[in-house]
């Protein structure tokens, strides 16, 4: 490793320049294939009603058809554009697995500082989480929705919950090692508050950590939404979603493979974007870590 490439990969993010960002892109090609990916998904699922036609309109004389130039992916057993559906279910996906993402970063850093950082709780709170990891996502989620019912913010946050424990052990982990540095005894010996310490020396420590398990729980997400509503228990039906185009499909594999190949694939390359993205984050805050693989 030169001198240049080691002052690069040690240079705080917030400190980066334009002229950086090539050379970081060249060392890191995962951070540029998976973000990428995922920058052009979230681009096309945008620009959806510029270039595609309605994705829930059903025309019966128009089901299981081949794909044509009216319909680039056929059609379903309603006569519905699967190309459409396809497209427009990026939007259900990503949304579901960024915003599950966020809020179970908020909610575990929230509960990670305040185990970490105060002994008196940290027993306590760590418990509960212990008790939320022993519990399947998938049946947890699934519980939340019986309960309320199905819908986009239900679902957001029954796949959120599960995953938070996960995160504030991560930010705990972290939280325990800065809480003895020297510049934290130093803010304290000099009478700095605690909300202060927390906001200057604590949180910043765990952002590297954080964004990595933020795309492990996105992918995460991403997957829980699919099979969900694969179930039937997710996204209601009237809303074009990967998990249940495959489900109302699967039984039409043979006369219109498309009609579950589409969203199938468009959905493992979306968690494979977003776990090539956390392995390039990993590598450009962990260097080491890429040079023990």
């Amino acid at each position: 490793m030169t001198l240049l490439s080691a002052q690069v990969e040690a240079v705080p993010m917030d400190r980066l320049q334009l002229a950086d960002v090539p050379r970081l892109a060249r060392r890191h090609p995962l951070i540029l294939v998976g973000g990428g990916l995922l920058a052009l998904l979230i681009i096309l699922a945008l620009a959806a009603p510029l270039y595609v036609g309605d994705p829930v309109n059903m025309d019966p004389f128009k089901r299981l058809q081949p794909p044509s130039t009216e319909m680039w992916f056929g059609s379903d057993n309603l006569g519905r554009d699967v190309f459409a559906r396809t497209i427009f279910g990026a939007r259900i996906s990503v949304m579901v697995g960024l915003l599950s993402a966020a809020c179970a970063a908020l909610a575990g850093t929230l509960i990670g500082v305040i185990a970490g950082y105060s002994r008196s709780f940290d027993h306590v709170v760590m418990r509960v989480m212990d008790g939320l990891m022993s519990i399947p996502t998938i049946l947890l989620a699934i519980a939340l929705i019986s309960l309320t019912g199905p819908g986009i913010g239900i679902l957001i946050v029954a796949i959120a919950i599960p995953e938070t424990p996960a995160v504030a052990r991560l930010v705990r982990s972290v939280v325990l090692g800065v809480r003895e540095r020297p510049y934290v005894e130093a803010a304290l010996c000099g009478g700095a508050r605690l909300p202060k310490i927390l906001w200057r020396h604590i949180l910043p420590s765990t952002i590297p950590a954080l964004m990595v398990q933020s795309a492990t729980v996105c992918a995460s997400a991403i997957l829980t939404e699919a099979g969900l509503s694969f179930l039937g228990v997710g996204v209601p039906p009237e809303i074009p979603s990967w998990g249940n185009m495959i489900s109302s499909s699967r039984l039409y594999l043979a006369v219109a493979p498309l009609t579950v190949f589409a969203p199938g694939i468009c959905l493992a390359v979306t968690v494979l974007a977003v776990n090539l993205l956390g392995d390039g984050l990993r590598d450009l805050f962990d260097p080491r870590a890429k040079r023990r693989r």
